[in-house]
Order: structure tokens, then sequence, then C-alpha cells
């Protein structure tokens, strides 16, 4: 797979970005400023993908925790990083997201591009183990045709152990978009909705509170707390807190 992908298959004509000069980057420093700060109150691996100059504008420190490469180097490699830290049919899958996600973006209103974030679920690989994160992927600035220019992404650790996952959403909506890797195409879906008490045994349940502890909190009976757990897990069809926690974090629920 290495020697059949190159960097320049990430870079989709359906997403090719012209008409930007020099002068349009002389006001990115205080974005880079953001980007340090947002680096430094977060867990999270950021980085900035430039698609006209076709790499990375800016790398954060701590990934090197994930793949054990300095963030320079990595801003050095580019779309380099992928072909190298990727497995390759998790590599594969990145390429056809890549296409698909421009597909579905340039039929959005213009209007409304900036507002959407795709997410997935991918392996990285650091020296002979690899890791399965979450990554996402949201448009900072747009080219005059509504290209994606630059954008921001954020890389943590997923939940659960299954490639994929990918979901483009706007924010705020009521629907969202899923991809199938088995059917290869999009598919629009409502959002779940959660009651007043589910969300809040969810939130509840991320900090740790037993289910004693909870029903107290919320003043129900622990039954009442089982059941809303159940009837969370079967809206998101996950299997533990933990999913449920990364599915209602993707899908901005809590």
């Amino acid at each position: 797979m290495n020697n059949i992908v190159h960097i320049g298959d990430f870079f989709s004509l359906r997403n090719s970005v012209e008409n930007i000069n020099e002068a349009d980057y002389k006001d990115l420093g205080r974005l880079i400023e953001a980007a340090q700060a947002f680096e430094r109150c977060t867990y999270q691996c950021i980085y900035i993908i430039d698609y006209f100059k076709k790499g990375f504008l800016y790398v954060s420190n701590n990934i090197a925790r994930l793949c054990g490469s300095d963030a320079e180097r990595i801003k050095d490699f580019g779309y380099k990083f992928y072909i190298d830290y990727v497995p390759e049919t998790d590599l594969k899958m990145l390429l056809e997201v890549n296409n698909k996600g421009f597909e579905l973006f340039n039929s959005l209103p213009l209007n409304e591009r900036t507002e959407y974030t795709i997410s997935y679920n991918f392996h990285i690989k650091s020296g002979l183990r690899k890791r399965l994160v979450n990554h996402k992927l949201t448009p900072i600035l747009l080219s005059k045709e509504g290209r994606i220019w630059l954008a921001l992404c954020t890389i943590s650790l997923a939940a659960g152990n299954e490639v994929g996952n990918i979901i483009m959403k706007k924010e705020g909506a009521t629907t969202f978009f899923e991809y199938s890797l088995y059917n290869h195409e999009w598919m629009k879906m409502d959002e779940i909705k959660l009651s007043d008490t589910e969300r809040e045994v969810l939130s509840l349940s991320t900090q740790g509170y037993t289910m004693n502890d909870i029903a107290s909190i919320v003043c129900k009976s622990v039954d009442t707390v089982k059941a809303s757990k159940r009837s969370i897990f079967q809206k998101m069809n996950v299997k533990n807190i933990a999913e449920a926690l990364t599915y209602a974090q993707n899908h901005r629920l809590i």
C-alpha cells in the first residue's frame, strides 16, 4: 500500500483550492496562536491542514504521545504522516472518506459549510503498537469558491475497537450524515433524542458516580437509573459507558 498511495491522492480535485497568495498568509499568526492556546487547555492532539500548500500549517506538540515523533517532523512530513503511520487497510479507508467527504461537502449550502464537522476512527501506529483514534475535521477558512483552504483537526483516543464510525454533522442540527463503508454511500439519519433523565444519568456516569449515587442525585430509584442506562445504550447502539460518552461527544448530545 505504501508504494501505491501517494501524498497527492489525499488532495482531491473536488477540493481544488486556487487564488490564495502569500499576502493571505500574513494574517495567520493569530490563528496559530489560538491553536497553541487550544493545545494548552486540551488533552487532544490538534493540527491545521493547509489544502492550498498541501501540507500542515500547525502541529501540536502532544501528538508525539500517539506516534512517537515530534511535532516539527510531522509538520515537515505533511500528508506523508498518514502514509507512514496509518496501517494499510485504514489508509485505504481514509482515502475513501477523503473523496466521499469532499463530494458531500460540495453539495452543502455554501453559507453553511463552515458549520459542519466530519468525524471517524482509524489506527495510528507507534512502533509495534497501534492505537484506535477518533479524528475530527472542521473548516476554518474557505476559498472564494467555497472549498476548504484551512481545516482544524483533532485527534483523541477512541472508545471501542471499530474503524470507521464516519459521520458528518452540522452544529445544532437534528439530522446528520453517516457513511457506510459497506454500501459506499452517505445516508441522512435522524439524531437520537435523550430524555432529561437520560442526559443527566449519562453526564453523571462519566463523572464516576455509582448507580446509587446517581439515583440519589436525580431523586430516582436505582431501577430507573438502570433502565435509563439501558435505553441510552440501545439508542446509541453501544456496549458501555465509554462508548456512550464518545457517541454523545461526537453527536454533541451533552
